[in-house]
């Protein structure tokens, strides 16, 4: 997913588990750390908070 932070920032962020809510106003909250298998996604969005929701049954 591409996010622009607040900073004007324009990044790509993983979105963990499977499947989403987001749309393309929706604020996230966004962490460090690099996904293995994805090159150039060196950040993650956190679940649960703000406009994202947690995973469902979990």
């Amino acid at each position: 997913v591409r996010v622009q932070l607040t900073s004007k920032f324009e990044i790509t962020a993983y979105i963990p588990s499977i499947g989403h809510n987001l749309q393309e106003h929706s604020v996230v909250l966004v962490r460090g750390g690099r996904v293995k298998n994805l090159l150039g996604v060196k950040y993650h969005i956190i679940r649960g908070t703000l406009d994202t929701v947690e995973v469902k049954d979990r």
